[in-house]
């Protein structure tokens, strides 16, 4: 593998307290990783306060986009100027994200601050996981890394439960609130007791990049998540509009004196089949994160308590494996962490596609199984990555994978959601209930949405969930064939190889 020139190490650690900027780091990554779904279950009564509806998706989306475009710009900025101004800026318009949010008064003007949200996760997240690199050595770093991927799993998937509660407690803005103890924390340990040796480098900043980036990332995050809607004539253009700018942007990245993102990066296999390992797995965990509760609920008729218990499962195997992962990484070495991760995402997937009618309890076990590949996956292509490359690059290196997962995240919701629409939609024709009840029906029966369902008769509830079930069968069979991808992607990643020159 490529041996880079040596780079000094930048952090100033006879000053530098670990375990406080480590406490910080933690304290950060749960604050953002979690806003992203912690929505998810208080939208419905903001979208009946706030009205809109029209733009009930976009809440989502707005904070996705944002994110995914700042994610390299960022990472690439903490190569110049250092991690800690980074961070703490990310963490200060974060906050500030997150206080208009709750004062929004209507879907638009919320919609507008999630993208400000969005533009200071950005910012956190990948400076959250380069900086653990910097604080820690390999023989260490896969340790760390593992909380911190324990930490994104954990939140990312307890979101939707924390937003239940405080909605129902305090009233919804204070998911957005919360934020701000935890933030401020976050910064006061950061400014105390992180202290960086590095230079600022008076260089300039890919703007036109970062500007292909946003209009291509933009106009695939609209035509995805507009497509229900509009219908696939109406969104194509848009498409051709990320193509065209997906061209460009490489060409700029070539030619650029110093780009945005370091295309020779993915000429390493290492980074390039990691990268598309995380695209793929991000893409099964929001399928499941999505629809494994509504198959618990809408299909075998469980309560919202064994929902939740079925996908929470997965919130036990992901830290584990990722701990294990990071204890394990010297002496197992990588490929085969990655190979066992991507073998327990086949055989979860595979588990709750053959198994999921059979309860709960077995889609559970499904899930858990899947939490462990998560957790083995993750928390090892994200340490080989950051040690296979210089200190110069490694926050570059950091943001194109967390690039990849959050893309994971937005594909992932919106390809699965349109299989489950067409599915439904096909079915109901194919059963001459198109005129009788609509999606929209199909919606309500799922949850708190109960009583409406009542009103249909017995005959037509029947057809209904049988059609869900096989709809959604559709969907868990999706992700069984994007398991088998990330198995592939995972079986090509070769062992990590530290040149003289990498920094540890």
């Amino acid at each position: 593998m490529h041996a880079f020139p040596t780079i000094p190490y930048p952090v100033k650690e006879n000053t530098t307290h670990r375990a406080l900027v480590f406490s910080a780091l933690l304290l950060a990554m749960f604050m953002s990783a979690i806003e992203g779904t912690i929505v998810a279950t208080a939208l419905p009564s903001i979208a009946a306060e706030l009205g809109g509806f029209s733009l009930y998706a976009w809440v989502f989306s707005s904070f996705l986009l944002m994110q995914a475009v700042a994610v390299p710009i960022f990472g690439k900025l903490s190569d110049l100027v250092g991690r800690k101004p980074v961070f703490i800026g990310g963490i200060v318009v974060f906050l500030l994200g997150s206080v208009l949010c709750g004062f929004a008064s209507t879907m638009g003007m919320l919609v507008v601050f999630r993208f400000v949200q969005g533009l200071g996760a950005g910012a956190v997240q990948p400076i959250t996981t380069t900086l653990a690199a910097d604080l820690y050595s390999l023989e260490e770093r896969g340790r760390i890394q593992g909380y911190i991927s324990g930490v994104w799993g954990v939140s990312s998937i307890l979101g939707p439960l924390a937003g239940g509660i405080i909605v129902h407690s305090v009233g919804w803005p204070w998911i957005f609130w919360v934020n701000v103890p935890l933030g401020i924390a976050a910064i006061v340990l950061v400014v105390l007791y992180l202290h960086e040796g590095v230079e600022p480098e008076a260089r300039r900043i890919d703007y036109a990049g970062a500007v292909l980036l946003l209009a291509g990332l933009g106009s695939l995050m609209v035509a995805l998540t507009q497509v229900s809607t509009w219908g696939l004539a109406a969104v194509l253009p848009l498409f051709g509009v990320f193509v065209v700018c997906l061209l460009l942007f490489v060409r700029q990245e070539r030619h650029a004196p110093d780009p945005l993102m370091h295309l020779e990066l993915w000429h390493n296999p290492l980074i390039r089949y990691a990268n598309v390992a995380t695209l793929t797995s991000g893409i099964m965990m929001i399928g499941l994160i999505t629809f494994l509760p509504t198959y618990v609920q809408g299909v075998l008729g469980g309560s919202a308590l064994l929902a939740g218990f079925a996908l929470s499962s997965m919130t036990f195997g992901w830290p584990l494996a990722a701990f294990l992962a990071g204890r394990r990484i010297i002496r197992t070495g990588v490929p085969r962490l990655v190979r066992s991760g991507g073998l327990c995402l086949l055989a979860g997937s595979l588990v709750i596609a053959l198994g999921a009618p059979r309860g709960a309890v077995v889609a559970g076990i499904g899930s858990f199984i899947i939490g462990v590949g998560m957790g083995l996956l993750n928390s090892t292509t994200l340490v080989a990555i950051q040690s296979s490359v210089p200190w110069k690059q490694r926050g570059v290196a950091t943001a194109s994978n967390m690039l990849m997962r959050i893309l994971g995240s937005a594909l992932g919701a919106a390809l699965f959601g349109g299989v489950l629409n067409y599915r439904m939609a096909a079915y109901l024709e194919r059963r001459g209930l198109e005129d009788r009840v609509s999606l929209d029906s199909v919606q309500d029966l799922i949850g708190d949405a109960a009583p409406r369902a009542a009103r249909l008769s017995e005959d037509v509830l029947a057809l209904l969930r049988v059609g869900l079930a096989e709809s959604l069968h559709v969907v868990f069979w999706g992700v069984v064939v994007l398991g088998l991808v990330t198995l592939v992607a995972a079986w090509r990643i070769p062992e990590l190889e530290r040149g003289e020159g990498v920094n540890g």
